[in-house]
């Protein structure tokens, strides 16, 4: 019998004030993403979850940050692998409906390119790794004044 790997991950439900959802799409997965990634030795999912969120998307300043949930969600059966995924929600003021950030960390995924841009959840789009199973969790904006993403 093989050993379940089992590998922790901070993920980030970003919204702003109109009840958009900040997502992108790839590289290597089909369908959208929200910033995510894996916890470094010696860090909690909170302190992962800052990290991530700027090094991905450059945004360095959330706002009412709240852990929605954990889980684990099945990667690979064989050989076993598993993600401890950790969903936090956050608010941002944000005005750029769009933006590329390149990731320059010296890690892994340095150099790589995040084409982030804002959806109205829930969305008919598939997401990538089962990552919109808690969107239902996220506060609804409801209001004259919202506006839904043109590209959603």
């Amino acid at each position: 019998m093989t050993d379940t790997t089992y590998v922790q991950k901070a993920c980030a439900y970003i919204t702003r004030g109109t009840g958009e959802l900040l997502v992108f799409e790839g590289p290597g997965h089909d369908g959208l993403q929200i910033p995510k990634g894996t916890l470094e030795a010696g860090e909690s999912p909170r302190e992962a979850l800052f990290r991530e969120v700027l090094e991905e998307s450059g945004l360095g300043t959330l706002n009412g940050t709240r852990h929605l949930t954990t889980d684990v969600w099945t990667r690979r059966e064989e050989p076993p692998k598993r993600y401890v995924r950790h969903f936090f929600h956050a608010t941002v003021h944000e005005p750029r409906d769009r933006w590329t950030h390149t990731v320059t960390d010296g890690g892994e995924e340095h150099g790589a390119e995040f084409e982030f841009r804002w959806v109205r959840p829930p969305t008919a789009r598939e997401f990538a790794l089962d990552l919109d199973e808690y969107v239902g969790l996220l506060p609804t904006i409801a209001g004259p004044d919202t506006v839904a993403s043109a590209s959603d």
